[in-house]
């Protein structure tokens, strides 16, 4: 037996998996690391702690395996985090900036209304401290460093540049394309905007199309010989590409604690939009993907918040039964505006309510109504997609904890008007990823994607008469608090 090794470095912990010659899943193991939040909500992760953690988990894996045996390695990663480290040493000058963090956004509002549209229309991305750059400005803005020797780079170029041992200091063009600091048609990074952000390009990482040659690793002695790291993409990016995301139309949501919707536009970028950002899907066997992606801030958060903050449940089991029982005349819709609003909205400034209720709504009617909110971002999201691209969206990929509930996939698939396909095997975004390199060492083939076998959910007959009036009641609640 033979194998390919996914390393799924996230937000909250990391995941090694062990795949075999035929894709399957064999061996997994994780581990979580500190979210570092001090008394401003800055939120930090301590780089070393996330390398070490990778290292550790490969050894579990191994044991037991022959190593011999395992052929290569992909890496995907939380995206936008930024890390800066010493060249010399290796290690990082300040913990790593996590996405989550707006500590940057003294960088981005130094500049002007025609400096944020050179940027967003040379990389896709609204001007924001949620990118790399405005992150990778500010560590460098705290101490005098020479730019030959500090790096800056996401999680995936730190853990190439630590797993070889700093021999190669390489990015894919998804990470790269999340920076900011990418130009979306040249691929390369953009020297009128590094100048913009004051980032030597010198400092950063040279850009790399997805199924490269990374670099080589014996993860520190764990392996008797060094292997390939032959794939690299941020997890979005990854998942798509497991869901057989190659062609123009296609289109997938991860369910997480935030949604990330994408969608494949194809290998040329013909327009950049106002309520969604364009990035590099992923680039391999010499053709680059572009996508929309919309992200949603709230959706498997949701259902936290009513378990933990305001106790409606006790667990995930509860909701389905919960919404059986609601009133299906009851039109009480909750906003779930926590953090502002994501895509296509882009509102920071706004809070959650829940709106259109009655003296007859009761506790089965708010679940119902948190539920369906996940749905009603998506939606937006997707409406907002087909609308730019002018293509079809007839199926829905989908993946993460909350496409368990039946019924949100159910309203999901009713709201779109669009069949929804649910992934049955676990872990989109390392599965993709480990995919991508496998098929770069012509181990798998490239019908292996038909591994992801899906749960498919079709529009119910029943609701085409509701569909567009629940939809323009969302929108009139939306406009209300956006006034």
């Amino acid at each position: 037996m033979e194998y390919v090794l996914g390393v799924d470095q996230s937000t909250q912990g990391t995941k090694v998996i062990l795949y075999d010659d035929e894709g399957r899943i064999i061996k997994k193991a994780s581990k979580t690391h500190c979210q570092l939040i001090d008394e401003n909500g800055w939120v930090s992760h301590d780089p070393i702690e996330i390398y070490q953690n990778v290292l550790s988990l490969v050894k579990e894996i191994v044991n037991g395996v022959d190593v011999t045996s395992i052929k290569a390695v992909g890496i995907t990663n939380q995206r936008e985090t930024a890390v800066v480290w010493d060249k010399q040493t290796k290690l990082p000058i300040a913990n790593a900036i996590v996405w989550q963090c707006a500590r940057a956004k003294v960088i981005t509002e130094k500049f002007n209304i025609s400096q944020a549209s050179m940027v967003k229309r040379k990389t896709g991305l609204p001007l924001s401290p949620y990118f790399s750059a405005a992150k990778f400005s500010w560590i460098l803005e705290q101490g005098n460093y020479d730019s030959e020797q500090v790096a800056c780079g996401t999680i995936d170029s730190w853990l190439v540049y630590k797993l070889t041992d700093g021999t190669s200091f390489k990015t894919d063009v998804s990470n790269a394309s999340r920076t900011q600091l990418m130009n979306l048609v040249s691929l390369t990074w953009d020297e009128e905007i590094c100048e913009m952000f004051n980032i030597p390009m010198n400092t950063l990482p040279n850009i790399m199309e997805s199924d490269s040659l990374f670099g080589w690793t014996d993860f520190e002695g764990i392996f008797p010989i060094a292997i390939p790291i032959h794939s690299v993409m941020g997890d979005s990016h990854a998942a798509l590409f497991a869901h057989r995301g190659e062609q123009p139309g296609a289109i997938k949501a991860t369910y997480g604690t935030g949604s990330s919707i994408m969608m494949n536009i194809g290998s040329q970028v013909r327009i950049i939009p106002d309520q969604l950002a364009v990035s590099v899907g992923w680039k391999s066997q010499g053709k680059c993907h572009y996508v929309l992606e919309g992200n949603v801030n709230y959706s498997g958060a949701v259902i936290a918040w009513l378990q933990n903050q305001i106790e409606l449940i006790n667990s995930l089991d509860e909701i389905e039964d919960l919404v059986s029982q609601s009133n299906p005349e009851d039109q009480t819709y909750l906003i779930p505006a926590f953090s502002g609003l994501g895509a296509p909205y882009f509102r920071d400034d706004v809070t959650a309510s829940f709106v259109g209720m009655t003296r007859k709504t009761g506790k089965a009617e708010l679940v119902r109504a948190a539920l369906e909110s996940i749905a009603y971002q998506i939606n937006a999201v997707i409406s907002a997609m087909k609308n730019v691209s002018n293509l079809p969206i007839n199926k829905i990929s989908v993946d993460g904890g909350p496409t368990k509930n039946h019924y949100l996939m159910q309203f999901q698939s009713n709201l779109t008007n669009a069949d929804i396909d649910i992934a049955t095997v676990e872990e989109a975004s390392c599965t993709g990823v480990a995919y991508m390199a496998g098929r770069a060492i012509d181990f798998y083939s490239d019908d292996i994607l038909n591994q992801l076998m899906t749960k498919r959910i079709s529009p119910e007959k029943s609701f085409r008469n509701v569909r567009l009036e629940k939809i323009a009641l969302w929108d009139k609640y939306i406009e209300q608090l956006l006034k």
